[in-house]
């Protein structure tokens, strides 16, 4: 008889976000949601989703398990955030009042504001200061139901701090119970003592913090900001190029301003997503659609801009492009852990169905990050990242707004949220 370490009983809905991964157009829309049932984990890796009658006659819990009552709780995968600027310190509310006032993104960049204020603030923040923002941030987003993040660097934009970042980034993932997926960010923009040898700053990049962080194992990922004023198409190709060469996986913040062909650009060269897209051309769609990169839309980034254009998803899924959603998590256009917030977001202002919503914040966002084949869903042999919200039905994770309905979560088979409080191990 086979047995578990860990059992949830009676839960009001399941929503598995099973079957294969990336998930497109109708798939996309499949939830797998089932009313009622238990779903059952054995050292951290899911051993039965079902009915607890199935469960019964090929189970047994051992003598230590551990057991949550799922009545009245909806069921589905921890989410994934597939794109985040977590280790930063300062914040940028002054900058914040300015929009208000009618400023634009682009005009706060020119008087010095923007990323700039970012990066100032990271260079003079000890390492112990930015690991205790970072595990702070981490507890927010495990409240809101994220097990898995990624995580950029990109406000250090010198050899020193990217690699702080990254060290922080590292530190923090073996401190805490939400997985990180770190990523390079060091064209993330173009630090001030290099605006007028923008090509210096190139050659750093490729010639030395690339080869660093390589060697020291820091990031999974690379990832350019490919836009007007940033990085041209030129020097982001140059860049990812370097990075490949290098063996680094690829990541591009494309199209988000002005229709450059950042998506063209990221199929080209296979990589792994397309971030904001919120200026995508129809070619864009085209080519997205019939390539294996996910499109990783950001609904919170042009919602806090206060923007008019929204990136568009319908366009997108009706195409056949691997849609994904990600908090985009930084203190400039995006300060939200909130993953349902997102959901919900894509809901009310791209046209999303409730459904795809969902499978685009777990499923697909987990196949953004490489990591389909183990998280993303809730399937036999698959992790045990979960989580359970006090919710009548799972439209009302979207229907009830303002509240924050995670009750429990479960990572890596192990309870670490509890009635709402994180838990320390």
């Amino acid at each position: 008889m086979k047995s578990a370490d860990l059992f949830v009983t009676q839960c009001r809905q399941i929503l598995t976000c099973g079957g294969p991964i990336p998930k497109r157009k109708e798939e996309l829309g499949d939830v797998g949601c089932t009313q009622g049932g238990c779903i059952a984990s054995s050292q951290g890796q899911i051993v039965f989703v079902g009915q607890e009658e199935d469960f019964q006659q090929d189970f047994r819990l051992e003598p230590e398990a551990e057991f949550i009552d799922g009545k009245n709780l909806i069921a589905l995968p921890g989410f994934v955030d597939s794109h985040t600027h977590l280790p930063f310190a300062g914040t940028r509310e002054e900058e914040f009042v300015l929009r208000l006032k009618g400023y634009t993104y682009q005009q706060l960049a020119e008087r010095g504001m923007g990323i700039q204020t970012s990066v100032k603030a990271t260079r003079q923040a000890s390492r112990e200061e930015l690991l205790s923002l970072v595990l702070s941030r981490l507890d927010s987003m495990l409240l809101h139901g994220t097990t898995t993040t990624e995580a950029k660097s990109g406000y250090g934009l010198n050899l020193e701090d990217e690699i702080k970042q990254l060290e922080t980034l590292k530190e923090a993932n073996n401190l805490h119970p939400v997985d990180i997926v770190p990523t390079f960010m060091g064209a993330h923009e173009i630090p001030e003592e290099y605006k007028a040898c923008k090509e210096d700053y190139l050659a750093l990049i490729i010639q030395e913090i690339l080869p660093e962080i390589k060697q020291r194992n820091l990031a999974e990922f690379f990832d350019v900001f490919c836009e007007e004023g940033v990085y041209s198409l030129e020097e982001s190709s140059r860049l990812i190029q370097a990075a490949q060469d290098a063996g680094f996986k690829i990541r591009i913040h494309a199209d988000e301003f002005t229709p450059l062909g950042g998506a063209q650009l990221a199929a080209e060269k296979h990589a792994s997503s397309a971030d904001h897209l919120i200026n995508i051309t129809e070619e864009g769609i085209q080519v997205l659609s019939q390539s294996s990169t996910a499109a990783t839309l950001l609904p919170a980034v042009p919602f806090f801009l206060m923007q008019e254009m929204r990136a568009p998803a319908r366009k997108l899924i009706d195409a056949g492009a691997i849609v994904a959603l990600a908090s985009d998590f930084n203190p400039g256009s995006s300060m939200t852990e909130s993953m349902l917030f997102i959901i919900q977001l894509a809901v009310y202002t791209m046209k999303m169905s409730i459904e795809e919503a969902i499978n685009a914040a777990t499923a697909n966002a987990s196949y953004a990050l490489d990591r389909s084949q183990r998280i993303g869903s809730l399937e036999v042999g698959k992790r045990m990242d979960l989580i359970l919200c006090e919710a009548p039905n799972y439209p009302s994770l979207v229907y009830h707004l303002g509240i924050n309905p995670i009750k429990h979560v479960i990572k890596d088979g192990k309870v670490v949220v509890k009635e709402g409080r994180v838990l320390r191990q």
